[in-house]
């Protein structure tokens, strides 16, 4: 727990496991309904601060936060790869990103402009009017713990951009990268009161601060039961929403099959599959079906997973039991569905092994639902219509891809898709921390990205000048 610049010590503690091991990797003070209460009182003060900075002072702020995570990168590393899981190769992608998400939250407290508006529309007017975006006040950053530091940048960056103040509850698995952010922020010139972090089970501590009527905005990152629950709760406050999906790729036959095997197992099986847009579903255009297979079950058998710390392996373990237990249900229930095991669909130790299913009917549950494992589905198409609507069979709509060198199917699998975002020839675990990103039915609602975010994080201020 953080409050005022200061790691808190409680008599509870919330012991961080390493999922590799099964290790304390270190213990924090468990936040309880009164450091709620605090939390939002320095937000209050925090917010009166922040709003009356210069836009230009913030953004030095944010500058300075990501020099000072580029200097410790290599200990923001490990630390994200003993908590997460994540292998230290992927951890240290991870503090790049972060650091570049930093610095483009600085630029968009910099170019957060509003527009000019019209009032001689119906004929000649005395009036000059304009817009200013302004803060809204409190965010609360929800964080998960698959990118415990990126996806934290990419809530608090914009908003302190902004000129909000922020209370962070992030991940119980994964909160102590978080607070070596809020520690980064403060000794970037942050004001003590312009951020708090709050350690604690999300149905206790998270739904109670959701509760909270003095907090104006909500960005939360996770899956679609929670981010349903939140704003069940919530009231009447903004919300971003980034929940679940089970990312499809098509194949065509005219696609080079080596080069998509290759993206599958990096889109498929990075962080062992642990990310709301890994490449979930494959649909390969019948007549090389077999052919792309083989090529996928080669790369597959390639991934070298075991201890996240050693620079050459390539896959970890899941976060916990938890998410093992359901990837062996996922497995189990697709091959009563008419699947074909290829690879995997065990476990060694903590780690779920690579795993492949052939053939699987579009009713089982690694169609329909999100894994969040690391398994890919691969199924046959025969025309493209047939494609695009097993793509769009499904209540998530996060991000697609499709592979082919005809740019008129291309365009219309674009138009067709109703997801967030289409990749042609790129998969569509892809994401740059400066595209709008954000899903569609019930992937989520708005977008993040900080030039988008900080629209979300802010409001429109009319003003209007009549001539006397």
């Amino acid at each position: 727990m953080y409050l005022l610049g200061k790691r808190i010590k409680k008599e509870k503690e919330v012991s961080v496991i390493n999922p590799y091991n099964n290790q304390v990797v270190k213990k924090l003070g468990f936040s309880d309904n009164k450091d709620i209460s605090k939390a939002v009182e320095i937000a209050k003060t925090g917010f009166n601060i922040l709003k009356n900075m210069s836009a230009g002072e913030r953004a030095k702020i944010l500058e300075r936060t990501a020099k000072i995570i580029k200097d410790k990168k290599e200990e923001f590393a490990k630390t994200i790869s003993l908590e997460s899981g994540k292998t230290i190769t992927e951890a240290r992608g991870e503090v790049d990103r972060a650091i570049n998400t930093m610095k483009l939250s600085a630029l968009a407290a910099i170019k957060l402009t509003g527009e000019t508006v019209r009032f001689d529309l119906e004929g000649q007017s005395n009036k000059i009017g304009f817009y200013i975006r302004v803060p809204l006040g409190i965010v609360l950053a929800i964080t998960p713990f698959n990118f415990p530091l990126n996806l934290t940048c990419h809530k608090i960056g914009p908003a302190i951009a902004a000129g909000n103040a922020v209370i962070h509850k992030p991940a119980t698995k994964t909160p102590v990268s978080g607070i070596m952010l809020a520690e980064a922020l403060i000794k970037a010139g942050l004001p003590k009161q312009g951020i708090s972090v709050l350690v604690g089970s999300g149905s206790k501590i998270g739904m109670n601060l959701v509760k909270q009527s003095a907090i104006n905005k909500i960005s939360f990152t996770g899956s679609l039961e929670v981010g349903e629950l939140i704003t069940k709760n919530c009231g009447m406050k903004r919300v971003t929403m980034e929940l679940g999906s089970n990312s499809a790729l098509i194949v065509f036959k005219d696609a080079p099959l080596n080069l998509v095997a290759k993206k599958v197992r990096k889109g498929g099986y990075t962080l062992a599959g642990q990310v709301c847009i890994s490449i979930q579903r494959v649909y390969v255009e019948e007549d090389i079906a077999d052919e792309f297979l083989r090529e996928l079950a080669i790369e597959v058998g390639k991934i070298k997973y075991g201890d996240p710390l050693l620079d050459n392996t390539e896959m970890g373990p899941m976060i916990d039991e938890a998410a093992i237990n359901k990837a062996e249900n996922f497995c189990e229930d697709g091959l009563k569905h008419s699947g074909i095991l290829i690879v995997g669909g065990t476990r060694e130790g903590n780690i779920f092994l690579p795993t492949i299913i052939f053939n699987v009917a579009e009713d089982a549950l690694v169609i329909q639902e999100e894994a969040f494992a690391p398994i890919v589905a691969v199924n046959k198409f025969k025309t493209l219509d047939e494609a695009i609507a097993k793509v769009n069979n499904t209540k998530y709509g996060l991000q697609a891809g499709v592979f082919t060198k005809d740019i008129t199917k291309a365009l219309k699998c674009a138009r067709g898709i109703d997801a967030g975002g289409v990749l042609i020839n790129e998969s569509p675990a892809f994401r740059a921390d400066n595209m709008p990103y954000g899903g569609t039915k019930n992937s989520g609602i708005g977008r993040e990205g900080p030039d988008f975010a900080i629209k979300e994080m802010t409001e429109e201020k009319l003003i209007i000048l009549d001539q006397l």
